[in-house]
């Protein structure tokens, strides 16, 4: 539960499996640019809240973590940890060809727990991970299989929960500017 004078903070979820990237992205929101920061994120153990203010907003970003051990007890106390959320992320490694199934199980059980307890709230799927020459990299994931994901999540979210879906990277492309 957000404390009464924090009103004017705006609370985001975000979930997913272990090593989907979540807490990457919570440090790209926060402003972190240099990529060398990237390389020394260790396993978030439970959820960390990280309150920060930008964009003349305050946010508070709860990064939960994703191991097995610890996603049976946000799903069982699931309703608690979003009291007080305007958004929740669900994150998906499309590296992570090998656990699609586990993440889409994952975000079943979320979209179930939606719709029980009616919660109202801006959702968005990241599909994480989907960075530049992916397809160059990765010989197994190309835009078929991408293709083929998406359709899966879109049969999971029913028409009633409004969804959006992303695809992010930390990485951007090349640029420069003249000084």
């Amino acid at each position: 539960m957000q404390k009464k004078d924090s009103k004017n903070t705006k609370k985001i979820i975000i979930m997913g499996l272990d090593n989907s990237g979540k807490t990457s992205i919570v440090m790209c929101l926060k402003g972190v640019k240099n990529l060398s920061s990237f390389s020394s994120i260790t396993p978030t153990r439970n959820f960390e809240i990280n309150k920060f203010r930008t964009l003349g907003s305050t946010f508070s970003i709860w990064d939960f973590g994703g191991q097995e051990r610890f996603r049976e007890e946000y799903l069982t106390n699931f309703y608690d940890h979003l009291q007080g959320a305007s958004k929740l992320i669900f994150v998906l490694d499309v590296q992570d060809r090998d656990r699609y199934n586990i993440a889409l199980e994952y975000l079943a059980e979320i979209i179930k727990l939606l719709r029980k307890f009616k919660i109202a709230l801006d959702f968005s799927v990241f599909l994480h991970k989907y960075d530049p020459d992916l397809d160059f990299i990765k010989k197994d994931i190309n835009k078929g299989m991408i293709q083929f994901l998406v359709s899966e999540i879109k049969k999971l979210i029913p028409n009633d929960i409004p969804y959006r879906i992303f695809k992010t990277s930390i990485y951007t492309i090349f640029q420069k500017s003249a000084i």
